[in-house]
């Protein structure tokens, strides 16, 4: 991050560009784009851990998810006696 605020790999043309369009789309169009966002992120994690244990049924993938997302304890928590590695 550069001292004005910008990614080094960022022109300063590029950034203007890229705030009017955000500007423009508005909150509503911006918080879709964090919602899309998320459940890409979650889709590509899932992915990874189908790659890693293609033995997961359905369930199980899910519940390694939340593993990931939750973090251990809160998992332990929330799903007691369940065992998955993410």
């Amino acid at each position: 991050m550069e001292a004005n605020g910008l990614p080094a790999d960022t022109s300063l043309e590029a950034a203007r560009v890229q705030f009017d369009v955000l500007r423009k789309i508005g909150p509503q169009g911006r918080i879709k784009m964090v919602f899309e966002s998320s459940d890409r992120l979650r889709e590509i994690a899932l992915a990874g851990i189908r790659r890693r244990h293609p033995e997961y049924t359905d369930e199980m993938a899910r519940l390694a998810l939340f593993r990931l997302t939750l973090g251990e304890d809160l998992f332990r928590r929330a799903f007691p006696g369940r065992e998955v590695a993410a």
